[in-house]
């Protein structure tokens, strides 16, 4: 059934349309009013420093709006990194407004294209919730911003705060716990009650900004930003860094911008305690008693509004500590604090979640455990199996040398009656003395490796010769005695087995000693150190697997019948993209291994089911037309496989540090498309100029479950939800970016959400 649609934009009306700014700006940056010969080129990372850089003086940047966002070049190198694409970086970006124009606009203090390119959206009639989004034009502007404030105040956050940052993000931070914290005792994260920035905190977060940007015209942008709606900061909250629409790009590094000043106390604080703690050598660690030295120390992580403390110190300290840092959040920066929330644990004993995973702290030999009984005899058996493997090999050679040593000998003799003597060419006759060469070598060094072989000559050449008689040697040239004295030290150096026999006997002590070495180190280390083991909150995953219908209430996987409209390809890159976002996110965690079952056999046999009911098939011929790779043949007959192979999921580990997207984006959402009569629109990915699109209505699972995604019963815990209002809207998308959103290397963030379609 064919639908008729169009595009929809909704702005924003206010009472009071102007966006006044005192006119600080006397002496703006002049903007030619025709095009310019040379048009703006970004600007890459150095060049954008120095020219921030260059507003710096006595201590503070000044002039930033005026002198550095408005300049085309930068909203143009803004622009760019809103291109949701991993090529190679364009020289410009398709003409959906002028950057001239618009710097023209900053520059001359016109900011009523912030009101104006600001949509609303609303989420239900009954609740009244509204959801701001910025055009594509207003995010360019907000981009721009974003990229002067990361340059005014990367270099100056402390070195535990993560997230918005460069090279600074989940996996970053779980590196430091691990290699880091050392004997944790006692721990708490805080948590925030649900609250959203109100008019007092964002004072407060300007006032923050004055202490190192003068800038007026600066500060009024932020306040205006968040007096729209446009930008919108929620504390305890499921939302930052997923990737959401409702999520501004500029909201990360102005919470970091709000929690520095905390941050800077807490690192006073854990440089003092670390001062106090005296200096020891290594080995001084151990007294003569055998009394390890413990030093007291405070560790602690924050990434945006998560922040964990650890301390390697009594309760009461950490209660002190508590206590300290409830009272900076809820004083200083008035914050409401859920105190039941931050409640001290035992690092011990109980497990923490932080940053969606699960932290305790454990015996460095529960981290590395050693061999087991059963693990050795299966290295034992498969040592054997290695030895009789290699002795078939070795068969085999021989066996096909004396075959060819045998052509060779019988060609060389018919060659030799044939002629007077022989002649070869050059090239064969190196090949087969290389070949020989091998072979001579190949049997010298097994020689030399057996002792039973080397035993025997040694006891032929050297036992019973009439030559070592004394009698007989006093009748014979001395020439002749010397000669097999020094034939008999040959032989004793070459072909002992003694000597051999005591090198490989020190060998065994070597390596006895060596286990003992090592179980030594490992009982001290388990008896004196205590190590961060951060695990995947299986129980979370498998209720978001239950939750979203990968399985049944036993357990086993199932099909998801919402999936049966989409093209198969489309359906596996679906699966392929909550499955890879899962591994990526949990790669970094030791119980890794129950999360790549979940995705080789719970998403895996579940897309399988659902490609069957869409066919009608069982699953056996689902699984033989398809492969359990889930390979997708297109017209031409070529199989791309888009899911995970098994082989691959096996491979994986941790080896990446990045800051990966949470899979609340990927999972929550469905894209359905529709057939349509209407003429095709461009695609509404940033800057993409496409226009053989396809549209694609968005579902929601909470709208599809009926679930309240602030009920945690219901919901997943700590699993974020897209907001309401993008319910059943439609969206134009080209096949790479709607391809890039199934398989989770783009979301939302990177699609302009306000030029969505309405379905009549």
């Amino acid at each position: 059934m064919l639908v008729n649609i169009r595009r929809t934009t909704v702005p924003i009306i206010t009472k009071n349309p102007s966006f006044s700014i005192p006119l600080l700006l006397l002496h703006s940056l002049k903007h030619p009013k025709t095009p310019t010969l040379n048009p703006p080129k970004p600007l890459s990372k150095p060049q954008l420093e120095d020219l921030v850089l260059t507003r710096f003086s006595h201590g503070k940047f000044s002039d930033l709006v005026k002198n550095v966002v408005a300049l085309p070049s930068v909203l143009l190198t803004a622009g760019q990194n809103l291109v949701p694409n991993n090529g190679a970086p364009k020289t410009e970006l398709p003409k959906r407004f002028s950057v001239e124009e618009m710097g023209r606009e900053i520059s001359e203090n016109r900011f009523g294209f912030v009101e104006a390119c600001c949509v609303k959206m609303a989420a239900s009639a009954d609740k009244g919730e509204f959801l701001i989004l910025p055009n594509l034009k207003l995010k360019v502007f907000i981009e721009a911003i974003r990229m002067v404030f990361e340059i005014v105040y990367d270099e100056r956050f402390v070195t535990f705060s993560y997230g918005g940052r460069v090279g600074m993000g989940r996996h970053t931070a779980i590196r430091y716990l691990k290699n880091s914290v050392e004997n944790p005792a006692w721990w708490f994260s805080v948590g925030f009650s649900r609250e959203k920035f109100g008019g007092q905190h964002v004072d407060k977060l300007c006032l923050f900004i004055e202490e190192k940007i003068d800038d007026k015209v600066l500060i009024d942008i932020v306040k205006r930003l968040f007096e729209i709606g446009v930008v919108q900061i929620e504390l305890g909250g499921c939302y930052f860094g997923r990737g959401f629409p409702q999520e501004s790009r500029l909201s990360s590094i102005l919470v970091n911008v709000y929690f520095d000043g905390f941050d800077r106390e807490l690192q006073e604080m854990r440089l003092r305690k670390k001062q106090e703690n005296p200096k020891f050598e290594p080995n001084q660690l151990v007294s003569e008693d055998g009394v390890f030295y413990k030093p007291v120390k405070i560790y602690a992580v924050r990434y945006l509004d998560e922040i964990l403390v650890t301390t390697s110190g009594s309760k009461m300290l950490t209660m002190d500590l508590k206590n300290w840092v409830v009272k900076y959040l809820e004083g200083r920066l008035e914050l409401k604090v859920d105190r039941v929330k931050t409640a001290i644990h035992s690092a011990v004993s109980e497990k923490i979640d932080f940053m969606g995973m699960e932290l305790q702290a454990v015996l460095p030999s529960v981290l590395r455990p050693p061999m087991s009984e059963k693990a050795l005899r299966a290295r034992k058996k498969y040592l054997r199996q290695k030895e009789v493997r290699a002795l078939e090999l070795k068969n085999a050679r021989e066996r096909n040398r004396k075959k060819l040593g045998l052509k060779i000998f019988g060609h060389l003799f018919k060659k030799f009656k044939q002629s007077d003597g022989f002649k070869f060419e050059h090239q064969i006759e190196n090949e087969v003395r290389k070949m020989f060469s091998t072979w001579a070598d190949e049997v010298v060094k097994e020689f030399f490796g057996s002792l039973e072989e080397r035993w025997d000559w040694h006891r032929k050449l050297s036992a019973g010769h009439f030559l070592s008689l004394r009698h007989i040697r006093e009748q014979l040239p001395q020439d002749l005695v010397d000669s097999y004295d020094n034939f008999q030290e040959q032989v004793d150096k070459h072909l002992s087995p003694v000597k051999a026999r005591k090198a490989l006997e020190e060998e065994e002590k070597r390596m006895e000693e060596e286990e003992e070495r090592k179980y030594a180190k490992r009982t001290v280390e388990d008896l004196t150190r205590l190590c961060m083991k951060v695990d995947a909150p299986i129980e979370l995953v498998r209720k978001a697997v239950r939750l979203v219908g990968f399985t049944n209430h036993m357990g086993r996987p199932r099909p998801i019948s919402l999936l049966t409209a989409l093209e198969d390809a489309d359906i596996v890159k679906w699966y392929a993209g909550v499955g890879r976002r899962w591994l990526d996110f949990f790669c970094c965690c030791h119980n890794f291994k129950m999360v790549k079952t979940i995705v080789s056999y719970h998403l895996r046999f579940s897309c399988i089911l659902t490609l069957a009911e869409k066919h009608e098939t069982t699953k056996r011929e689902s699984i033989k037309h398809y492969s359990k790779d889930l390979k997708i043949f297109d017209m031409c007959g070529n199989g791309e496989v888009h899911f995970p192979t098994e082989r691959d999921v096996k491979m994986m580990g941790d080896m990446n540090l990045s800051d990966p997207k949470h899979v609340d984006g990927a999972l929550s959402l469905a894209l359905i498309r529709l057939a349509s009569d209407e003429p095709p629109y461009s695609c509404v990915a940033h800057f993409c100029e496409r226009t053989d699109t396809t549209v694609y209505r968005l579902r929601l699972m909470q709208k599809l479950l009926n679930v309240n995604p602030l009920d945690e019963e219901k919901w997943v815990r700590g699993m974020g939800a897209i907001h309401d209002s993008l319910n059943l809207k439609c969206l134009p998308l080209c096949p790479d970016h709607i391809h890039d959103l199934y398989m989770g290397k783009i979301t939302l963030q990177d699609i302009d959400c306000t030029s969505f379609l309405d379905v009549d």
